[in-house]
């Protein structure tokens, strides 16, 4: 706790509560240990002297009040520092005046975190900006509206793990999770520009000025697909279990290391040089759109277009991304777990060719290292589950954990994820990737925050007339890959 004189007001009266609720749960129990009969005399110390405090403030206080009336009256200029808001005095380092600006002067800023006009810049290292410009994010998003408890939980998280230096990740979030951005993303959404206010027409300039894509508005912070994914679970069952990052650049740069050196050392000898060898994995991030078609009947009969719009981009986004995940090719679009398994030795070929048996999946479970196996995890074809239950009579019992009435989710102790994009039958004379097994963690799913979009007030037809709908053209970045082929081996049934 900060000592007494560090306090502003708000803050000892906050530890009064504190102080008054200890000493009532101590004076509750029946028998008090001598530890807590200490506890009891230095909390009642530290009471008279955390209250002497704030008693010396209020005085304070009702000085500067009477030294500024009579300098008003006197049509004096005020002494130097007792401005509303500007710190002075004996505590001014901190607070000006404890009960006309109870708040710290950091908690005063940020009654509204969106205000960057009030940000000092000059002198500050950029650093130290990214640190104010982190703190107004994660205040903005318990403050956004449109957002539920799952959404301002995953922005946190984001905000708080990738968010660089100079706060790329907190900048945009303010510029457009604020009141004016959402009201004005709104207006444009319904196709009702006209009505956007001047206040309203900067938040949209500020936020357009963030962007490296020319045109479009980016969508709300909240009603961003990959946080509302994030936040809502994913119908992609590759996300819900691969590692993902935020990208802030067109490619997303890890790390990774690989096995240290370790020995066995004699007493007093020297140590080797064992030093992990570096390597840096990067995983670019693709361009993808999507279009969003509504009527205007639809649109007026909807109770929250604004929220709709941003359930139907969510759920865009995520179908178009399953299949990538899987199969894509790399080139302009994520590279797939499969296509990146391709031509490696992570490769288990089946026993007998073109024949899917039972041996082949404890084939396939063997060959994985012993060190990626507790985290592993099956994918394959929901077709292919349904033939492995099929390996005997009595339904597969010696493959599944458990059966029930439908595909039990595990398999040989592991979790049992679905691929629609991935083969579902075995066919003859070729190559046949049935099942992924491995730990997705070393598959890496790299989000670039911020969606832009672009809206049309009215599609026409063939015949260049207006039908009836309004329509949405919206387009992200994002970009997949595996940064660690060994940690993961796929079945070839060939």
């Amino acid at each position: 706790m900060p000592k007494p004189l560090q306090l502003s007001h708000q803050q000892a009266v906050i530890r009064l509560r504190d102080i008054r609720a200890q000493l009532e749960e101590l004076e509750a129990r029946d028998d008090l240990t001598t530890d807590d009969e200490r506890q009891f005399d230095e909390l009642t110390t530290e009471f008279a002297e955390v209250d002497d405090h704030r008693r010396q403030m209020e005085r304070r206080s009702v000085l500067e009040r009477v030294r500024s009336s009579t300098q008003a009256a006197d049509r004096q200029p005020p002494a130097l520092g007792v401005e509303r808001g500007t710190p002075s005095g004996r505590g001014g380092a901190y607070d000006l005046d404890p009960i006309l600006n109870p708040d710290s002067v950091e908690d005063r800023r940020f009654r509204n975190p969106w205000d960057l006009g009030e940000m000092r810049t000059f002198g500050r290292s950029p650093e130290d900006v990214g640190q104010e410009l982190r703190a107004r994010a994660l205040c903005a998003v318990e403050k956004m509206a449109g957002a539920n408890d799952g959404i301002r939980s995953t922005a946190t998280s984001i905000i708080e793990a990738w968010d660089d230096k100079r706060g790329s990740i907190a900048r945009m979030c303010l510029a457009t999770s604020s009141p004016e951005y959402m009201r004005a993303w709104s207006k444009l959404a319904r196709g009702a520009g006209h009505m956007v206010t001047p206040e309203e027409q900067q938040a949209l300039e500020r936020a357009m000025s963030l962007t490296d894509n020319q045109g479009g508005y980016l969508v709300p912070f909240q009603l961003d697909p990959t946080i509302i994914i994030t936040a809502n679970g994913s119908i992609n069952q590759i996300r819900q279990v691969a590692r993902q990052v935020v990208a802030t650049g067109d490619v997303w740069n890890g790390v990774s290391a690989g096995a240290v050196s370790w020995r066995w050392a004699a007493e007093n000898s020297e140590a080797a040089d064992n030093a992990p060898t570096f390597g840096q994995p990067t995983v670019p991030v693709w361009k993808a759109d999507g279009f969003v078609p509504i009527s205007i009947e639809a649109m007026d009969d909807a109770e929250n277009v604004t929220t709709e719009v941003g359930r139907l981009l969510a759920f865009g986004k995520d179908t178009l991304e399953a299949g990538a995940f899987v199969a894509g090719s790399g080139a302009g679009q994520p590279t797939g777990i499969v296509t990146a398994l391709t031509g490696t030795s992570s490769i288990v070929t089946s026993t007998t060719t073109d024949t899917f048996a039972s041996g082949d999946v404890y084939k396939t479970d063997t060959a994985l290292p012993g060190r990626y196996r507790p985290n592993a995890s099956w994918l394959a074809n929901r077709g292919i589950y349904n033939a492995i239950r099929q390996f005997d009579s009595a339904g597969g019992t010696n493959l599944w954990e458990r059966i029930g009435a439908d595909v039990p989710p595990m398999l040989l102790g592991r979790r049992a994820l679905e691929a629609e994009d991935m083969d579902g039958i075995v066919n003859a004379t070729q190559e046949n990737f049935v099942a992924v097994y491995g730990d997705f963690d070393n598959y890496v799913i790299a989000d670039r925050i911020g969606m832009s979009i672009e809206f049309l007030p009215h599609l026409v037809g063939a015949n260049r007339r207006p039908t009836g709908q309004r329509g949405w053209y919206a387009w992200y970045r994002v970009g997949a890959d595996s940064v660690n082929d060994g940690a993961f081996r796929m079945l070839n049934v060939t």
